[in-house]
């Protein structure tokens, strides 16, 4: 069979642990055989991020605006254990959180729904799509230990020369700041981005913050979004027959749990990665969700939502099976690579994305899956299946549809 042909390369950025071992699985059985694949490589694995003071993550977020589609694996966010194992320069920031930063979009996840995997939360019908701003808040914060008595500020010098003074706390004893901030510019694309979504899906938008606590950082959000609807989107919105509301988040949590699914759900940066986890494990697994950074520019930055599967990678060292779930891993390339064909004019290359997750889906739905959707699917008797066993079937049942 003569291989599918790329015209421009996809960013390609290796990870870390298991999910490293998987990518070089997915290559190897799901992709070469089928593709001439064409990448710009980039190793964001945690050693090799330290031996370039992390400037490799910089240059594949660079690369990403050249090319404008990437695909990701997961990587490492190091914390003070990692320090030691790894034997860190320094306590690099989330490479995530970088590519982010620099690329300015929205992530928006949503669950991967197969038969025979049910929801935990019973009343879910539809899919729920978290929209996760992309910059700043904790992710690009400062952190200081306070080492004793003193006052600690929040400082402005503004060009020229004023100055806003904000007092923290008047510290009696050692403690902890942190300082974060965002920018009205990248709220707004945050905001543009959210709507658009809603609009081209047809789905409901909420979105949720704390506006009633922090007063004037969430209440920008809450602001910027009410004031981009009213003036661009309430239209189009009514038009479409959507709504778009706003609600605090717990609010929005009670209502989350209540409600039948089928909306976009929008958060701000932490809020995001710690409702998309939730969302994705009630749907049936973490490695059940799609993610891709959108920015207003158009790069698409496609990823798996997980983390790098540490204790699975810590048995197969030891030389032991393991059964991790590649599904949104091997989703993170089919998004990348049906991106690449669109914005290429190459139908064959999206053809094929749509097939290899096809092929996933059915052979899930045949029965055949990682031990952590066969403890938790509604067919009965599946065939649990090792990491490697389980892409091997995928390919088999790629192989017929190819």
């Amino acid at each position: 069979m003569e291989k599918i042909k790329m015209t421009t390369p996809l960013v390609e950025m290796d990870g870390d642990e298991m999910t490293r071992i998987l990518w070089k699985m997915i290559k190897e059985e799901l992709l070469l055989p089928f593709i001439d694949l064409k990448t710009e490589y980039y190793d964001l694995g945690l050693e090799h991020r330290n031996e370039t003071d992390d400037q490799v993550t910089f240059d594949s977020a660079e690369a990403t605006k050249k090319y404008g589609v990437a695909v990701k694996c997961a990587t490492i966010t190091p914390n003070a254990a990692r320090m030691t194992e790894y034997h860190l320069k320094q306590m690099w920031k989330s490479p995530n959180g970088t590519i982010r930063a620099i690329l300015d979009g929205t992530v928006f996840r949503a669950p991967i729904v197969v038969k025979g995997i049910e929801p935990c939360v019973r009343n879910w019908k539809k899919p729920i799509t978290i929209a996760r701003h992309a910059y700043g808040d904790v992710y690009k914060g400062s952190e200081v230990k306070i080492p004793g008595a003193g006052k600690a500020e929040i400082v402005f010098t503004g060009e020229d020369g004023t100055q806003i003074r904000e007092l923290i706390h008047d510290f009696k004893e050692p403690g902890i700041v942190q300082g974060m901030h965002n920018l009205n510019g990248s709220i707004e694309s945050f905001a543009k981005s959210c709507f658009n979504y809603a609009l081209d899906t047809k789905q409901d938008l909420w979105f949720a913050t704390k506006d009633t606590i922090s007063k004037k950082y969430d209440h920008t959000f809450k602001d910027i979004f009410q004031e981009i609807f009213e003036k661009e989107y309430k239209e189009k919105f009514d038009a479409a027959g959507i709504e778009y509301f706003y609600t605090l988040i717990d609010d929005a949590v009670a209502r989350v749990m209540k409600s039948e699914g089928g909306y976009i759900w929008a958060c701000k940066n932490y809020d995001g990665d710690v409702m998309s986890d939730m969302v994705s494990s009630a749907f049936g697994s973490l490695a059940m969700m799609t993610s891709v950074l959108v920015s207003p520019q158009g790069y698409y930055e496609y990823e798996a939502a997980h983390g790098t599967v540490q204790r699975h990678y810590y048995k197969h060292l030891k030389g032991e099976e393991t059964s991790t779930n590649s599904v949104a891993t091997i989703f993170a390339w089919t998004g990348a690579l049906r991106k690449r064909g669109e914005l290429d004019n190459l139908p064959e290359l999206s053809s094929f994305a749509d097939k290899l997750e096809q092929a996933c889906i059915q052979t899930i739905e045949s029965g055949k899956m990682t031990k952590d959707l066969a403890l938790i699917t509604t067919l009965e008797n599946p065939t649990p299946l090792s990491s490697e066993g389980f892409i091997k079937a995928i390919r088999e049942k790629l192989e017929e549809m190819v």
